[in-house]
């Protein structure tokens, strides 16, 4: 049975310890980041995640003032069972001279049905008088009667105090009379909140024990990162006395963003060893983080903290060799307690044991041949003279390496040239055309296709000649190219290097290639990644 309209529903069937909060805010102040435009299916997926990361509080948006947030609260009441989260509407206080009881916004706050709502409140004087126009004992009037209200209809409050810190520098008499007047009315918690994101880790630690000291009332943080020190100003809020915690995920939010949630929560569970999140729950925080950064159409942070491909990527072969003994030595954490893991860069920066390491992350045994570690380091070396890079192209040094060890690496097919026309037309049209001649299975293949581009008709050309005998090319996809112009300081004529990122429905794989013109570099990258391709699929050359 469905409940009135209006009326709070429990929405999560596990609540985490009440006595510390992470409150989630990517739907609300997160989607307020240049790029951002979330559809409702969008923030309703998002609040999936969410919660099953495990936070404990998903605010979702501000109802009434938004329609689409309006639509987001109805929807998830129906659609969602959240196991460990409850929803919060956010909205403000009342009107200055009108009363809680009749302010529409306020009306539709409780309409929303959210369990809990997070109250927006001034608690700087000047915005007061500037923004609000009106008095500073009158807007502590609206804090106290909104407050009231909403506990009075059943609801949690939390009341973020914006511009607190600014506002407490200013006047740190009013700013603290502001948390005493939302404590007082009932609310759970006062959120101090750094909205210029100026402050820093020693000045919101000092503020926040002061206001502790003072007040008594439980405290929260809300932090922007303007200076870079949202997680670390987070933290300080906690040692301080801060029980709670507003963040988003990967750290968005508007400007340079908030507190990222992932960093923050990681922290407090492995570095204070404060149980906030559900059992299990940091194992699937990197594949978390890179779902929802797919679902604001972002590309994922690769150096961001705990959750980046390059968290736990290591380069230098001094690393490397530590490494070896013991991963702990450049590591701070397991990167498996997060969902993520090590990765080893092959460069020229690469020993012995970055070259062990790598095999052993690709899964090949180097077998007993002693010297073939440094051919691959002295063919590594040279190669980057040349161009080549291997960080970013897993799959063409697993290639080159499979070519040194003793067994070989036969290739299911060998290009001997190819040609590329294109044509300028008259009426401002263009047309691409590729003739691709190969070698396999002991058979000369000639073919010929148009394209978008030089490229693609290279591409269209070499999978004509090839499907045939191959057919599983028809499964692989290019999904990212990447080109860049070779300065001279490389120490080669090479002009062009290009990455290419392939898949296969079950995994992405990159090449590389390197050549004295574009076409020339990209047909080397897409002969590597239709011979990786082929090797995944089991397909064995018999050339």
């Amino acid at each position: 049975m469905n409940a009135p309209a209006g009326a709070p529903k429990d929405t999560a069937t596990h609540q985490a310890d009440d006595g510390f909060h992470v409150f989630d805010t990517t739907l609300r102040d997160g989607a307020q980041r240049e790029g951002i435009n979330l559809t409702v299916r969008d923030k309703l997926a998002i609040a999936r995640h969410l919660d099953d990361f495990g936070v404990g509080f998903i605010e979702g948006g501000w109802p009434g003032a938004n329609p689409r947030d309006t639509e987001f609260f109805a929807r998830a009441q129906q659609e969602i069972t959240f196991r460990h989260a409850q929803l919060v509407a956010f909205g403000a206080t009342r009107r200055p001279g009108g009363t809680a009881s009749q302010d529409p916004q306020v009306q539709a706050l409780l309409a929303s049905g959210a369990p809990v709502i997070t109250l927006v409140a001034k608690s700087h004087d000047r915005h007061v008088e500037l923004a609000l126009r009106t008095t500073l004992q009158e807007n502590l009037e609206m804090v106290r009667d909104t407050v009231s209200h909403l506990r009075e209809q059943g609801r949690r409050v939390f009341v973020d105090c914006e511009h607190f810190f600014d506002g407490y520098r200013a006047n740190p008499e009013y700013a603290t009379s502001v948390v005493r007047a939302a404590a007082e009315a009932g609310a759970d918690v006062a959120v101090l909140c750094d909205t210029n994101g100026g402050m820093l880790p020693g000045q919101v630690q000092e503020i926040v024990a002061a206001v502790l000291a003072d007040t008594g009332a439980r405290l929260g943080i809300h932090a922007q990162d303007d200076t870079g020190c949202a997680i670390a100003n987070t933290l300080a809020a906690v040692d301080a006395g801060a029980t709670h915690v507003q963040c988003t995920a990967n750290g968005y939010g508007e400007r340079v963003g908030n507190a990222n949630l992932f960093p923050v929560a990681a922290a407090l569970e492995l570095k204070y060893d404060r149980r906030v999140l559900p059992a299990g729950a940091l194992a699937r925080m990197t594949r978390i983080s890179h779902t929802i950064a797919e679902i604001v159409n972002l590309a994922p942070s690769t150096h961001q903290p705990y959750v980046g491909v390059s968290a736990f990527a290591h380069k230098a072969g001094l690393h490397a060799s530590a490494i070896k003994v013991d991963a702990d030595l450049y590591q701070h954490i397991e990167p498996t307690l997060v969902g993520n893991h090590m990765r080893m860069l092959v460069s020229d920066m690469a020993g012995r044991a970055s070259i062990e390491l790598k095999a052993k992350e690709l899964g090949i045994d180097l077998g007993p041949d002693r010297d073939l570690v440094g051919r691959v380091v002295a063919r590594v070396k040279e190669q980057e003279r040349l161009g080549y890079t291997y960080e970013a192209a897993d799959a063409s040094f697993e290639l080159l390496l499979r070519e040194e060890m003793p067994q070989g690496l036969r290739r299911h097919f060998r290009i001997e040239s190819w040609r590329i026309i294109a044509e300028d037309r008259p009426d401002g049209s263009h047309a691409n055309e590729a003739t691709v001649k190969l070698w396999t299975q002991g058979e000369r293949l000639v073919a010929t296709a148009e394209g978008t581009g030089p490229v693609n008709a290279f591409d269209q050309a070499l999978r004509a000649a090839l499907e045939r005998i191959y057919p599983e090319l028809a499964k692989l996809e290019l999904v990212d190219y990447k080109v860049r112009n070779l300065e001279e300081t490389h120490g080669t004529t090479s002009a062009a290097r290009v990455l290419i990122s392939t898949t296969d429905a079950t995994g992405v794989w990159s090449t590389v290639g390197v050549g004295d013109n574009i076409i020339a570099a990209s047909c080397q990258a897409l002969g590597d990644a239709y011979t990786y391709g082929l090797l995944r699929a089991g397909v064995t050359p018999n050339e």
